[in-house]
């Protein structure tokens, strides 16, 4: 199963998915430095100034795999979180949104765990802290080629109606490089923490802006970033009636960067799908009330039969 969080991700479930990772298997011994506190050292360095011990522990536990592409005999050495033992069912797998990383899912992959799902987390190609040194390509294509055919489908205040990067992808290189350095400015993204949960303190504010930032001050974000923009990025709305696996769309109520009338419209756009309102919620549900949506995520992984498909506005139901 694929779980997406904001502005496109996913969670999975699928059968096939994990291939890429557990065909170098998930016992085997992969070796790296440390810092030395608890941080591997492919992370920055800035990750020792993260205050939020959910968000360390996470950290902690990222790992560098290899994983084949289609367009090189190279691996591109992706990071993840491996689940710490494995199940016989299909495995959860845990996507962030855009311009973020797995350490988006530091508050719902513990509870996963303890439901005794089997639960991974990875960081999607051009994001993350995955080693881009040889700056492989970072457009849609690329992204696409990590993922596997998946059995159902979970959305979290996804933004699948974006028609792409729009204007921005015809921005000569070096206004888009200006765009992109904005982008990670700690003022922009300061606004933009503040926008997208609700009543944060400015301590907490100023944490959670690090942590998702951190990403960015790796020394290939820019480039990768760049790629993606001038690629078009992501414009799936014309695809969303083919997704025949079934789904669950989870929305924050209280969605101040997407508007919530959209998920109403995506449920009744795929042909499988339930929708489930996190009351008193921003954009990030999974940040912000991680045991309302772990339980929801539980719920539909382990529900069996057909999911009901309610009429309209008739499915709207809140936790």
């Amino acid at each position: 199963m694929l779980i997406a969080s904001p502005s496109g991700a996913s969670a999975i479930i699928g059968k096939e998915f994990p291939g890429k990772f557990t065909h170098y298997g998930l016992r085997r011994k992969h070796s790296f430095r440390v810092w030395a506190s608890e941080f591997p050292a492919f992370l920055p360095k800035e990750v020792e100034n993260i205050k939020d011990q959910f968000a360390r522990n996470l950290a902690s536990r990222i790992e560098m795999l290899p994983v084949p592409v289609s367009w090189t005999k190279n691996h591109i050495m992706s990071s993840c979180v491996k689940p710490k033992t494995l199940s016989k069912t299909s495995p959860l797998v845990l996507l962030h949104g855009f311009d973020s990383s797995l350490l988006e899912w530091r508050y719902v992959l513990p509870l996963l765990e303890e439901a005794g799902l089997e639960t991974w987390a990875f960081d999607v190609l051009g994001w993350g802290f995955s080693n881009l040194e040889n700056l492989p390509p970072c457009n849609v294509a690329s992204k696409r080629d990590h993922l596997y055919q998946v059995d159902k489908l979970i959305f979290i205040d996804a933004s699948v109606y974006a028609e792409g990067t729009g204007n921005l992808a015809k921005l000569p290189k070096l206004m888009a490089y200006a765009g992109v350095y904005l982008l990670k400015s700690i003022p922009l993204r300061l606004y933009a923490t503040s926008l997208t949960f609700n009543r944060l303190s400015w301590n907490t504010c100023v944490d959670w802006t690090n942590i998702g930032r951190l990403h960015c001050l790796l020394p290939w974000w820019e480039d990768a970033t760049v790629d993606f923009m001038i690629s078009g990025g992501y414009d799936v709305s014309s695809y969303i009636q083919h997704v025949k696996q079934k789904a669950l769309v989870i929305w924050g109520e209280n969605d101040q960067i997407i508007d919530s009338k959209l998920s109403v419209r995506l449920q009744c756009e795929l042909p499988n799908a339930i929708i489930r309102q996190v009351p008193d919620c921003g954009h990030i549900p999974h940040v912000e009330k991680p045991a309302a949506v772990s339980k929801l995520i539980t719920d539909f992984v382990q529900a069996d039969g057909q999911v009901d498909i309610p009429a309209g506005l008739a499915c709207l139901k809140k936790v």
